[in-house]
């Protein structure tokens, strides 16, 4: 291939992918208000017109702000690639550092950091004017900016050591990619693995959840269905945000159940335990499993094509980079290029990893309603859209292309299936 047309290739995807999201987003804004001024059959008798509302103006103005946020990431991404700026940082940090692994480590660093701080404004915004003017703000300004220091410190403990190993691979053997891959995959697996008890402790609270009705409930489930945890905690989520959440962290027998305390203060004990037992259905079903063998084959893929492209001058120079630049001491180029432009290309097979996702999320509802009330299950979701102002008429392609979960009409509909009369 010639650089010329894989500029014109790239050029055209990203405008073929920046236009499918405009026209998602648009296709929501329009479903959405026009659903806004009444509130689905199902959900009359749970949800008041007001509250339905409320999810309407919201969805629409997170779904509005989304464009901006794209028109920067592409404006972001043309700088550095066809505009030139990979070349200015490289030029500018060869004037002060020797070639080699760590001008080459510093120049990944500065680029992802480049890339931290302009998203900085978007993500206050979001945080301090979308989220507070919906209600679901507790963040303060102080911590904002503790939590920014502690990722970029935390990133760059993590990330120094793996980016400079990727690179020594690069420049020492014949076959790099097929040790970055295997050396991604174990840092994937020890970051699960430690995830629970080095990583979110730095950024939140956690306390065992105490003795009383709902840690029986929980001790019960658990019993019933055979799952072993380390423990079962609640983090201090609502110092951040409105929206509850509850997860499962770690592996093998290290698993920890995790509540958000916003989650708790919501919902009752047989919503609490139908929540936990459609986590537990993940489990159950081999959907972690699953996903972590899907994850594992696509980076696979996705290290080979990066060994191809990592030898072709068309790559590089189709996407801006000075041709003196390219050299085998340079490969950081190759990292920087490939993980800025692979989404470029792969955006519009995103409803084959929802669709996937939405499978599960139904086979998890199902073994919920095995092991829990169904009807608590239904209630429970629907008080989390309420309190999380989800949008209960969301448009199906725009959902399709985003969305982890089903609709909530659809799931609901699932799940009364097996509801007991």
């Amino acid at each position: 291939m010639k650089p010329i047309q894989f500029t014109i290739l790239f050029s055209a995807f990203i405008l073929i992918s920046a236009l499918i999201r405009v026209v998602l987003a648009y296709r929501q804004v329009r479903h959405v208000s026009r659903c806004a001024d009444q509130v689905p059959n199902a959900f009359k008798d749970r949800i008041t017109l007001e509250e339905h509302k409320k999810a309407a103006a919201y969805t629409i103005t997170k779904t509005q702000f989304s464009l901006v946020d794209l028109l920067l990431n592409v404006g972001v991404l043309l700088a550095l690639t066809l505009l030139g700026g990979l070349n200015i940082l490289d030029h500018w940090l060869r004037l002060h550092m020797s070639p080699g692994i760590w001008q080459q480590t510093v120049l990944i660093l500065l680029v992802t950091f480049l890339s931290s701080i302009i998203d900085i404004p978007l993500a206050a915004w979001r945080q301090f004017k979308i989220e507070a003017d919906f209600g679901f703000n507790r963040m303060t300004p102080k911590l904002f900016i503790a939590d920014l220091f502690k990722g970029w410190v935390l990133g760059a403990v993590i990330g120094i050591p793996l980016i400079a190993c990727i690179l020594w691979l690069m420049n020492t053997v014949s076959y790099w990619w097929l040790g970055a891959w295997a050396l991604m995959t174990v840092f994937s697996l020890a970051i699960q693995a430690l995830y629970p008890v080095l990583i979110a402790p730095i950024f939140n609270k956690f306390t065992p959840l105490p003795e009383g009705a709902t840690r029986e409930r929980v001790h019960a489930l658990l019993a019933r269905t055979g799952f072993s945890s380390k423990g079962i905690f609640t983090i201090d989520g609502s110092k951040r945000s409105g929206h509850g959440n509850a997860y499962f962290a770690g592996m093998g027998k290290a698993k920890r159940i995790v509540f958000f305390d916003t989650l708790l203060t919501g919902l009752n004990d047989d919503q609490i335990e139908a929540i936990l037992a459609h986590e537990l259905g993940h489990f159950a079903r081999k959907h972690i499993i699953k996903r972590m063998i899907i994850s594992f084959v696509l980076s696979f893929v996705g290290f080979a094509v990066l060994g191809y492209l990592a030898n072709q001058l068309w790559f590089y120079i189709g996407l801006g980079v000075h041709p003196h630049l390219i050299a085998a001491e340079n490969n950081a180029l190759a990292l920087i290029l490939f993980s800025m432009c692979s989404s470029v290309f792969t955006f519009p097979v995103a409803p084959l990893g929802s669709w996937f996702s939405r499978k599960h999320e139904y086979e998890a509802d199902a073994f919920a309603a095995q092991h829990s009330e169904a009807n608590a299950l239904i209630s429970a979701l629907v008080s989390l859209y309420k309190e999380n102002s989800s949008t209960l008429t969301p448009d199906a392609l725009h959902s399709l292309f985003y969305d982890s979960h089903p609709p909530a009409s659809l799931r609901i509909a699932h799940l009364q299936k097996y509801c007991r009369l």
